[in-house]
Formats: C-alpha cells, structure tokens, sequence
C-alpha cells in the first residue's frame, strides 16, 4: 500500500475485516477516520446518542457472529459508548469499539476533556491498546477482530490518539484467518455418552452458545432420538422450535415457574452452549448436587455450583453427533416432564382470547407471536416486560428473539432494532419495549427514519419502572420512586414523521401491529399494559406445587 495516513490505515484493515457498517458520532478527534470513512465502501451510520451506536453494534455482532464496529470521539463520547460495549461483552456479542483521543503530546499534563480510555475500557473488554505507533495499526486491527470473534466473543477497543490518526505510515492489512473447527477428545465424548445412557431422568439446558455454533439442528436432532426434554435459556430461544415436543420452553426468572419443577426431579443436567452469566447455576442447582454434563466450545467457568462430570469442549454439532453414536440410552423421558409440557402449554394458551383492557402482557406476547412469521425478528429491552418476553415469547427459529441478560442493559431494543433491520431488510422486526427503556434511547428513531429502515416499537405503557415496582413489592411490600409522566408517544411520533398508534381497547392490539408492519416509516404503538399481573404471578410461583 502507498503511503496513507493512520486513520486510512485503519479504515483499510476494517475494509479487510468485511466491515458493512460504522455506527458512531463524529467528532475533533476521530476526524481523520472519519474523512477515510467519507472515501470507503463502509457505511458511517451517524447516530443520535453513542449508546444508540454500541447496541446496535452490539446487536448486529449478536446477530451476524461478525464484529460490529462502532465509533466515538474521545471523554463524554468514549463513557456514552461504555454501555452498550459492556452489554455486548456480557452478552457474549462480538463488537470493536473504536474512540479518538488527544495527541499523545498531551497525555502527560491536565487536558481538556482527556481521560486514560485503555485503563477505563480494560474491565469491559476482553482486550483494548491504544495505537501509538502507525506501524503497529494493521497488527492491532487483526488482533481487535480476531480475539473479539473467538469463543467466548465480545468487545474489544482500539484508542487512536488524534495527532497519530494524522501521521503517515506505509503498510497493508494482515489476511484474516479462517477458524478451523476445535474437536472434542474422544475420552470426554465417552464420558458424557456414559452419563446419559445411565442417567433416568436427564434434561438439556442449552444457552447462546449453541445458537452461536449454529448447533440448532444438532440440539433438536440429539433431543429428539434421545428422548431427552429441552429447557433454553433467555438467550437460547429457539435452539429447539417451541413445538417441537419436547421442549419445556423457556427458563431464567428469578422465582419458581413451571420448568423449575423439571429441574427438581432430574438426576442430569447436560449443558449444551450453557453461560453461566444467562442464568447463574446457584438458580437451578443451589446445593450443587446435580450432575452435570458440559457441551460447548468453551471450557465450564468454575462455580462451586456448575462441577460438570463430564466437560466436552469441542465444536457442539460434531460434540452431539459424536455422544450420540456413543450412547444406547433407549428411555422415554420421564412422564412428568410431557405432564410438565401441558401445564405449561395450557398457561400460555389461558390468555388467547382474553379481551380485558389496559391488556395483561401475556395477551400481548401472544398476539405479537401470533402475528409475527418464524424468521421475523423481535428485540426486547429490559424491564418488566422482559420478563413477560422470556416466559411467553416462544421462538421456531435461532437468533428471533433477542434478549440481553448477561450485562441487561436498558435501551438496547429500539437502537438494536435498527441493526436487526440492516441485517435483514426483508424480514420484520419489532422493538417491545416498556415507556421507560423507550424514553432512553427513543431519539434514534430519527436514525431510523433517516436511514430507511422501519420497524415496530411495541410500548408497554405503565407509566413507570415497573420491574422495579415488581421486586419492591415483592421485598417490601411497597414501592416507591418509581413513577413518572410520559409524553403523548402518538404525537411524538407524528413530529418525528414517523406513525404512531394508540391502543385503547383488548380487540385494538392486533389489526393495529399489521398496519404497523406495513408502514414503510418506524412505527410506535403506544399500548396500556396491565402489570397487576406481575404481582399476580409472584403468588402463583410462590404457591406453584411439583406433583403431577
């Protein structure tokens, strides 16, 4: 390559890593990327907020296994930036954050707006430097976006000090390697295939890391011959479609519901693609007396709860291929776990034609299932309605439903929507949001209209925190500092140009989200939700008996 600057350097490598979009705010000390980006096949999403550009980098890695890459200048950019960063680490989503930063000329003395962006970044990535000389930019680019996709993936940052950005230096990017598949050893295949085989009444966990290994079809395959019951995590829906019949559906709230009755009676537990972080173990296993079998690409994280008998660490396709030519378990599942199925069918149907008014969440959910395709594509946010999303929201198909719950940050669903609709223009995609998650990031709805990518965003209108209110009651028996005013969202939505829509009784819901889905602008559908069913749920979890 001919002499070039640092920034076109870097803009180079991030051309060679297969780069589509840049989401980012500009600023002085990233405008000289900023200027390579003006002469680059990459698009430069300009956003409203640096949040609103990590979670939709965040959200485009989650979705594509490529790193997303976002942008920010250096001081109040790099901390807005810092959110969605540390949500994209937790949530095992591979993202490169890249921020400006002033001159390495004035890093030793007090300068205006100068923070040590390597040292704040360190415990929300899994690697970070700073460029300091433009002959290192290529190797550390190579770097960023290897570690960042490898297993467990996450976020990684590369600081770029302005005065560097500007210097001339002659190099070219380092070719990208193609990760070959790591196989399991035979003797922990032998071990895990034994377990099984003696195990009465086994069930499988599987987590993200199956969706991530593109494991789906081996999991349902496995289950199915096996005869083994299959409960997911939040972030490991639709590993195995909902209907399939041996799927328990969905676990990870933090109080008893239907499946914990599985996990009480079982004597296996085989982890498939299971994150300790999704769901902690001390939920499922608190006395740590429940075998375990571990199937993923990751060695177990140690846990005085998760000691797996047996820990398969290879490619999981190949892993439960493998166990499964090894392993003669021949068995039913245990009769309480088709029991335990048609309890939990039977709780998701019970709200089908409930027409009450402002709507339960539960009839929500399962009319936005109802409405929506298997490939289309919903992104919730964190609150209340989350919980509701997990436990009701069932999926066919991997990578449908995203949920963050291993950092769980608020305001992820309406920026993370955006991503969802580059990524796949044709399909729908739906941001279920509550109107305090929304009120974070509901600027980049500008972006959205913008840029031309329109989408649904689902409010759950209660007029505060309601999680909040949920666990204070729970607690205490109280609540409190947890309400608030909203705007008109009809209006709001209206001055952005985009459409807006009210729900004002049980029987408007429906024929409102498929006009909704039409619109060629965003859409907002502003909806009252009745969350005395949160509370209403506590006292079923809290009287729920395991006897068939």
């Amino acid at each position: 390559m001919t002499d070039v600057t640092t920034a076109e350097l870097l803009v180079k490598c991030l051309e060679n890593e297969g780069v589509e979009y840049v989401f980012g705010l500009p600023g002085e000390e990233n405008l000289h990327v900023l200027q390579a980006l003006r002469h680059s096949p990459i698009q430069f999403i300009t956003t409203r907020h640096e949040q609103g550009a990590a979670f939709m980098a965040d959200v485009y890695g989650r979705l594509t296994g490529k790193a997303g890459v976002c942008l920010s200048t250096l001081g109040p950019g790099a901390t807005n930036l810092m959110t969605g960063v540390a949500d994209a680490n937790l949530d095992r989503a591979p993202l490169v954050a890249i921020t400006g930063q002033v001159g390495t000329d004035r890093m030793h003395i007090e300068s205006h707006q100068y923070l040590d962006l390597v040292a704040m970044f360190a415990p929300v990535t899994k690697w970070n430097a700073q460029i300091v000389r433009p002959s290192n930019t290529a190797e550390i680019v190579r770097k960023a976006f290897k570690l960042s996709q490898t297993e467990k993936p996450g976020a990684v940052h590369i600081d770029l000090p302005e005065n560097i950005a500007a210097m001339r230096v002659e190099g070219k990017p380092l070719s990208t390697d193609h990760r070959e598949k790591v196989y399991a050893s035979f003797q922990s295949i032998e071990r895990a295939a034994t377990a099984i085989a003696q195990a009465t009444n086994p069930i499988i966990l599987v987590g993200n890391g199956a969706i991530r290994a593109h494991a789906s079809e081996a999991l349902t395959g496995f289950a199915t011959q096996l005869n083994i019951p299959v409960a997911n995590t939040f972030m490991g829906k639709g590993a195995i479609p909902y209907t399939h019949p041996l799927a328990l559906w969905t676990v990870g709230l933090q109080q008893r519901d239907y499946i914990s009755c599985g996990f009480d009676r079982t004597d296996l537990v085989i982890a498939i693609g299971y994150d300790l972080i999704e769901y902690s173990p001390k939920r499922w296993n608190p006395l740590g007396d429940i075998p375990i079998v571990h199937i993923n690409a990751a060695p177990a994280e140690v846990d005085s709860s998760y000691v797996p008998m047996a820990e398969v660490v290879g490619d999981i396709a190949d892993s439960l291929y493998e166990i499964l030519q090894r392993c003669d378990r021949h068995g039913k599942p245990d009769p309480y776990a088709v029991h335990l199925r048609t309890d939990i069918q039977a709780d998701y149907e019970e709200y089908a034609k409930d027409d009450a008014f402002p709507i339960k969440p539960q009839k929500l959910i399962y009319d936005l299932r109802q409405v929506l395709g298997p490939e289309d594509i919903v992104i919730s946010d964190v609150g209340a309605h989350k919980m509701w999303m997990a436990r009701h929201f069932h999926c066919d198909r991997p990578s449908t439903c995203i949920i963050s719950n291993g950092f769980a940050a608020m305001g992820i669903a309406l920026p993370g929507a955006i991503a969802a609709k580059l990524v796949s223009p044709n399909r729908k995609v739906v941001a279920v949001t509550g109107d305090g998650g929304f009120m974070m990031n509901s600027q980049e709805l500008e972006t959205a209209l913008r840029i031309g990518t329109p989408f649904v965003t689902i409010i759950f209108n209660d007029g505060g925190y309601g999680l909040i209110e949920w666990k204070q009651m729970n607690q205490f028996g109280e609540s409190a500092f947890i309400k608030f005013s909203n705007p008109d969202f009809v209006k709001l939505a209206e001055a952005m140009g985009l459409k807006g829509y009210r729900v004002e009784s049980g029987s408007d819901f429906v024929p409102i989200l498929k006009q909704a889905l039409m619109d060629d602008v965003p859409a907002i559908i502003d909806c009252p939700v009745d969350y005395r069913e949160n509370l209403r749920f506590s006292q079923r979890a809290g009287d729920l008996s395991c006897d068939i």
